[in-house]
């Protein structure tokens, strides 16, 4: 990315403001939001941005200002995901950014999630620039940033925070699989899915959205960085945990929930997939949440694994047949991410899909929410007494 390089003294901010956000139902309730700008260069829109697209989507804890890729600058955020636009400009370069902005925002966020987990010497250069100018840092990555003498002098200098969110807790307070998720007496639903970078958080937060709309208390736990960045009041980043720990991290954080809100439902988003021989974070999801249903979320036109042209996608039954083997669950419904695909192919696989699976199907983004609520509904019939909202 080309760009100007500039310190703190080129710039004159006065302090940037929070604004009023709607009502999240939950106690752990946020009233106001700061604002950021998310790091997307190169990326945004595509599957290794799936950070800064999902805070461009949904975002509880941060109003985003904009997104930085200078391949796509001049355009809408929203409009760049296929949808409406959300107001949110994508500027060149950090300078782009902040002179759109007109005062300093609060958090420079890195909204990558590349592979290796690493920041680039060019990446590492530009969070030091933007802590340079007083910015606090959200770092989704593996590499922790307040493990790393040069960050944590940066930082100390300018008086902010930065904030590893994948950093798990030291680990003689990390916890093991208990059995008290036998004490969760409401349903738990898993969105998992036939590959990694699928939509499954995006579905998660819609479901969640649908149910609490219909009159349904409903908690998402979130298991991924993106999730906690977004504001999720309860999860954890499991990747990041040592295998020993991850059933129990989740099993503990799922009863937190239950215990502290008293939902009618809890949706716990999924990660990776069961059948990729690349990630076990589903296995560890399955265990710790012992779902009573699971959804799952299929992109029909995907031909190959993200990230592994050598991988065929599975079938959608073959996944639905090793995730009940697997764990003593119900594969409830199935989900349609619709990338490379025509209005028409979403109409038909939904069709098709529920002639041979036998279980209801739709998408979450082009179809009405009320179909993700019956899908539940369905599955669950003591929470059909309650009268959708809209």
């Amino acid at each position: 990315m080309s760009g100007p390089t500039f310190s703190a003294t080129h710039f004159d901010f006065p302090c940037a403001t929070t604004v009023d956000v709607p009502h999240l139902r939950t106690k752990h309730e946020q009233k106001r939001v700061a604002t950021a700008v998310v790091y997307c260069e190169g990326n945004f829109g595509a599957i290794d941005g799936k950070t800064a697209n999902g805070l461009v989507r949904h975002s509880e804890k941060y109003r985003i200002i904009s997104v930085i890729d200078s391949e796509q600058a001049g355009l809408d955020a929203g409009v760049v995901l296929g949808e409406e636009s959300k107001s949110i400009p994508i500027c060149r370069d950090l300078a782009d950014a902040l002179s759109h902005a007109g005062v300093l925002p609060d958090y420079f966020i890195f909204g990558m999630a590349p592979a290796s987990g690493m920041l680039s010497s060019h990446e590492r250069g530009l969070v030091l620039e933007a802590i340079d100018l007083g910015m606090n840092i959200v770092n989704g990555l593996h590499e922790f940033l307040n493990d790393d003498p040069v960050f944590q002098a940066a930082s100390s200098a300018k008086n902010v925070k930065i904030l590893d969110v994948r950093k798990p807790r030291p680990k003689k307070d990390l916890r093991l699989f208990s059995g008290r998720i036998a004490e969760v007496t409401c349903p738990r639903i898993a969105v998992l899915g036939t590959d990694c970078a699928i939509g499954k958080r995006t579905t998660a937060t819609i479901l969640t959205r649908a149910l609490n709309d219909c009159g349904l208390k409903t908690v998402m736990i979130g298991t991924g960085q993106t999730c906690l960045i977004q504001g999720a009041s309860y999860g954890v980043s499991l990747d990041a945990v040592p295998s020993q720990f991850c059933a129990g991290e989740l099993e503990a954080t799922i009863v937190e929930a239950f215990e502290g809100e008293n939902p009618d439902v809890i949706i716990i988003e999924g990660q990776g997939s069961l059948s990729h021989p690349a990630y076990s974070t589903s296995s560890f999801i399955l265990r710790g949440s012992c779902p009573d249903g699971v959804i799952l979320q299929h992109a029909p036109g995907r031909i190959k694994r993200c990230d592994f042209n050598q991988m065929a996608m599975p079938l959608p039954d073959k996944e639905i047949n090793l995730i009940q083997t697997f764990a003593d669950t119900k594969v409830i419904g199935l989900t349609i991410n619709h990338e490379n695909m025509t209005e028409d192919e979403i109409t038909a696989a939904i069709t098709r899909y529920e002639y041979e699976l036998g279980i209801p199907v739709t998408d979450a983004l082009t179809r009405p929410h009320g179909r993700l609520v019956e899908m539940v509904r369905s599955a669950f019939p003591r929470l059909k007494s309650t009268v959708c909202a809209r």
